[in-house]
């Protein structure tokens, strides 16, 4: 099932896409002990907020399914101007995300509330890494929010850059 937030206000910059994978509707209650109390909706309107200040809207989609995720992040790279993703389990093997996210020509901030290296040894790999321009991770819910100012970052320094390449003659 996939859970879109369609309504877009208007925003002078444009808008940003926060994936949520596998297993993240469960947050608040499934491990707090590792992922604290906050519900993904607690996490999304942390990171709507944070988008906002910065003159972004952000644009929220959490499923199950693999397909849905890979076909957002091609819907993406025309629409969004960064991607911030938790990939949930998909982080560890889902090497279709990978290849989706590897054809995006902007920003990709990877997010885990908790830190995968401080874990089962499974949990240590992570094939969407790879592609990510920023990761953060094991911050818990302040994670949302600085992934947002990751993404605002990475995009400023992306225009910078092409505001100083010197034009063709």
């Amino acid at each position: 099932m996939s859970n879109q937030n369609t309504a877009r206000a208007e925003s002078p910059r444009g808008s940003l896409l926060l994936l949520s994978g596998a297993n993240l509707q469960l947050l608040g209650s499934r491990e707090p002990e590792i992922y604290g109390a906050d519900t993904l909706e607690d996490h999304v309107s942390a990171a709507r907020v944070e988008a906002q200040s910065h003159g972004w809207n952000l644009v929220a989609v959490q499923s199950n399914h693999e397909g849905t995720i890979v076909d957002a992040i091609a819907a993406a790279r025309t629409v969004h101007s960064a991607i911030i993703i938790n990939p949930g389990a998909f982080t560890h093997y889902s090497w279709a995300i990978h290849d989706a996210l590897a054809s995006c020509n902007f920003p990709i901030v990877e997010v885990h509330l908790s830190n995968p290296q401080r874990r089962e040894a499974w949990r240590h790999v992570s094939v969407v890494s790879p592609v990510a321009t920023a990761v953060i991770m094991g911050l818990g819910a302040a994670g949302y929010p600085m992934a947002v100012r990751a993404a605002v970052e990475l995009l400023h320094r992306t225009q910078q850059d092409v505001a100083s390449t010197p034009a063709a003659e």
